[in-house]
């Protein structure tokens, strides 16, 4: 399935549907594909937004997590959004976290699905077998329980990234950063509905990862999705959809 990549100023992102938004944000080595059960499944009630991060483009000395947030921000705003429920897999969990304790108003609830913020087993904190595809074919398949989850495609799409000197750089930034950037402190005052989707086979944000969220955070439920790893919208798309849809509906009646 493809969509439109719509181009408006410095952004880049997929609009699809009408009706209450959803925001859409991806993670480190993930792109606008990531999402296209989700999209096919809400752009009939809601309106579907997912804008390209600028995860590449950054300059090299502010590639972190704020840079991220404050981009969604300045997106938000350009898309003049009010009352979004943002809905966030791994960095982009975390991005949504440092966006909404900085900016609360605009939000009305969020989603987690394998999200950084507290702990994570990251891809590594170097590639020194960048140049081996088989090596980093090992380190896409870890994302996945399955992993047939890691196509062709999808391996080739991360070793072209490790080999770009420049990307790489901001990858291993943003990795970093995300690790320093401990949200413990801050999620007893994110007091807006929460929903963590988690698989519980994830390797990257381990089980122990959605339970401290779930303690931590005022307003959340917390649901398992079984034989899935890091990705559950791409590994397990129907259930991740009926979990997000019968939350969506409970707490905001079909209208955010």
């Amino acid at each position: 399935m493809s969509y439109t990549i719509r181009k408006e100023k410095d952004f880049q992102f997929i609009d699809e549907g009408n009706g209450p938004v959803l925001v859409l944000l991806h993670g480190l080595f993930g792109a606008l594909s990531n999402w296209v059960d989700v999209v096919e499944r809400f752009k009939m009630k809601y309106r579907v937004v997912i804008p390209l991060m600028p995860i590449y483009t950054l300059p090299v000395l502010n590639t972190n997590v704020k840079a991220l947030a404050e981009f969604v921000n300045d997106f938000i705003a350009h898309m003049k959004f009010d009352n979004v429920v943002l809905i966030g897999n791994s960095l982009g969990g975390h991005v949504t976290l440092v966006y909404v304790r900085k900016h609360p108003e605009r939000v009305t609830g969020m989603v987690l699905t394998g999200s950084s913020g507290l702990y994570e087993n990251a891809m590594g904190g170097s590639f020194p077998k960048r140049e081996d595809r088989n090596y980093i074919k090992q380190k896409v398949e870890v994302t996945f329980y399955n992993p047939k989850s890691a196509t062709e495609e999808l391996v080739d799409e991360c070793f072209t990234i490790v080999n770009d000197k420049g990307k790489l750089i901001r990858i291993l930034s943003l990795a970093k950063s995300a690790i320093r950037h401990n949200m413990s402190e801050d999620l007893k005052d994110i007091n807006i509905p929460t929903c963590l989707i988690w698989g519980k086979q994830d390797t990257i944000t381990p089980p122990d990862v959605a339970e401290e969220f779930n303690r931590l955070l005022p307003k959340c439920e917390l649901h398992w999705i079984d034989k899935c790893g890091h990705a559950p919208m791409m590994e397990q798309p129907q259930q991740f959809n009926d979990i997000l849809d019968q939350w969506l509906t409970k707490h905001f009646s079909g209208s955010v």
